[in-house]
C-alpha cells in the first residue's frame, strides 16, 4: 500500500493520497493542500487517483479540490449528504453543484485491493464521515488497516463543537466511543490535523477518552467559557499547540469549544 501525506503549514490540516500499489487504482482524503507534493507523488508512483473523498466541507480541508480536477479532470469528488450541501453553498472550486458525488454513511468503495467504508460520526460537523480503510482478500503485501478521522478524534484531543454546520457533543461523544474505538486496537489514525496515532494508543492515552472511560475524574472549576459561566471538566493540549475545553453549563448541558474561550471565573 502507498500512503502518501501533505501537511499544510497554516491551518495544520492533512491531505492524502492512497493506492493499493505502483501502478494501482488510487484516491485522495481531503484536499486542504498543498497538493502539489501528491501531484508529483502521484506520477512517480504511476498512479492515477479517481476519487477525492471528503470528510467535512470546511475549508481548511477543501481549499485545493480545484487543483486536483484541473490536473485530473476526471476525478470524482465524494462527500456526505449534508457535507454536499454546504460545500455548493460555500461555492467552493471544483466542489460546485453538478461537480460533487454523494457518499452515504454505510457505502463501501472499492480501489483494488482496497476497500473504504464511509463511518458516519458527526458532531464536528452534522454529516461529518470518517473513512476506514481495509485490504480485501488477498491483499498485496504492505496493507494494513487505518481509518481517516478528518476532525472528529486527533493524537491526544478530539473535535470541537462549535464550528460552522456542527452538530452535538453528544454525537461526538458516541462517534468516538461507540464507533472509531470499536475499531481493532491496532488500527491506525490518520486525522485530518497533525500526526497519525492508534486506537490502542487513543484509548489509553486521549484525556477525553479516559474520563469517559472513567479512569480520571471530571473537573469541577468554575469558569467563563464563550463568555458565559460554566464549569471546566476538562483541558488538554490541542493538535495546533493551543488547548481544547470541555465545559458545563448551568443547564447541565457539555459542550467542546477552544480553549482560549476559556478563562477561570472571578
Amino acid at each position: 500500500m502507498i500512503l502518501e501525506r501533505s501537511l499544510n503549514p497554516q491551518f495544520v490540516s492533512n491531505t492524502y493520497l492512497v493506492a493499493d500499489g505502483e501502478g494501482g487504482p488510487a484516491f485522495f482524503v481531503d484536499a486542504g493542500g498543498p497538493v502539489a507534493p501528491l501531484i508529483e507523488a502521484a506520477e512517480r508512483h504511476g498512479i492515477t487517483p479517481t476519487h477525492v473523498l471528503l470528510t467535512h466541507h470546511h475549508w481548511d480541508h477543501v481549499s485545493e479540490v480545484g487543483e486536483l480536477r484541473e490536473r485530473w479532470p476526471e476525478l470524482r469528488v465524494l462527500a456526505g449528504p449534508l457535507e454536499c450541501e454546504a460545500l455548493v453553498q460555500a461555492g467552493i472550486p471544483g466542489a460546485g453543484e453538478g461537480e460533487l458525488g454523494v457518499i452515504e454513511a454505510g457505502d463501501v468503495l472499492r480501489f483494488g485491493e482496497l476497500e473504504v467504508h464511509a463511518l458516519p460520526t458527526p458532531g464536528h460537523t452534522a454529516g461529518m464521515l470518517s473513512f476506514l480503510l481495509t485490504p480485501r482478500s488477498g491483499a498485496r503485501e504492505g496493507a494494513s488497516a487505518g481509518v481517516f478521522t478528518g476532525d472528529t478524534l486527533f493524537r491526544d484531543s478530539v473535535g470541537g463543537v462549535r464550528a460552522p454546520g456542527h452538530s452535538t457533543y453528544a454525537d461526538l461523544r458516541s462517534s468516538i466511543m461507540d464507533t472509531l474505538m470499536a475499531l481493532a486496537p491496532a488500527t491506525v489514525i490518520y486525522p485530518g490535523h497533525s500526526q497519525q496515532t492508534t486506537v490502542a494508543r487513543e484509548w489509553e492515552s486521549n484525556p477525553f477518552i479516559r474520563v469517559w472511560r472513567g479512569l480520571d475524574p471530571e473537573g469541577s472549576q468554575p469558569c467563563i467559557a464563550m463568555d458565559k459561566p460554566a464549569t471546566l471538566v476538562l483541558r488538554c493540549g490541542d493538535y495546533d499547540g493551543g488547548t481544547k475545553a470541555w465545559v458545563r453549563w448551568p443547564d447541565g448541558a457539555d459542550d467542546i469549544v477552544p480553549g482560549s474561550k476559556v478563562t477561570p471565573a472571578a
